[in-house]
């Protein structure tokens, strides 16, 4: 599904020195890898676009800190991973939902859940409601098809815990689909 970024060795150790064309080379290739990421995390345009524009600051501003014990790719999923997580959690401390009648809630962005319809939007719905943990897992593999070898270098955590939160993730998704299935049904007027 996604294609990796070709980041030369050569490029990161120019990076690391602070050339900035190699800085800027780096930059334009790892973006689409780094946006993706972040809108797999965030249901929202703008967040993720902060978010993606975080991650590429840090980029930038610690590339010399990038010591090689991973590849370049998986210390910048990292990152992008990081920032996604961190927008995530500022959205929530800034959200603020209205309840208009008791039937209707209006969000941040002043749509309001019956014109939610599209599929996109309904799976980073229920994305966003998934614990970090689990949500960053399923992102890597389900929407960026990471392997589960990369996920665990990504997160720093062993092969097997990466499986679990997916697995734990997929499941919860699952309950979330069908939680949100019973509940149409239950608004629908039957003829």
């Amino acid at each position: 599904m996604t294609n990796t970024p070709r980041v030369s060795s050569e490029w990161v150790e120019r990076g690391r020195r602070g050339d900035r064309g190699a800085i800027e080379a780096i930059v334009r290739e790892v973006y689409p890898l780094v946006r993706n990421v972040c809108r797999g995390m965030l249901n929202n345009e703008a967040d993720a676009e902060d978010a993606t524009q975080n991650a590429l600051i840090n980029v930038v501003r610690n590339i010399e800190r990038f010591d090689g014990r991973s590849s370049f790719t998986t210390w910048v999923y990292r990152i992008a991973t990081n920032a996604a997580i961190d927008e995530g959690r500022r959205r929530g401390r800034r959200r603020s939902r209205i309840v208009h009648d008791e039937s209707e809630v209006v969000d941040e962005v002043g749509t309001t859940a019956q014109n939610r319809v599209d599929d996109a939007d309904q799976l980073g719905s229920l994305l966003r409601q998934l614990p970090d943990e689990f949500r960053v897992a399923v992102v890597l593999r389900d929407v960026m098809d990471l392997d589960y070898d990369e996920i665990a270098r990504i997160l720093g955590v062993p092969g097997g815990t990466v499986r679990s939160r997916i697995a734990r993730g997929r499941t919860r998704l699952a309950e979330l689909v069908g939680n949100q299935t019973d509940d149409n049904e239950r608004h629908t007027p039957h003829a």
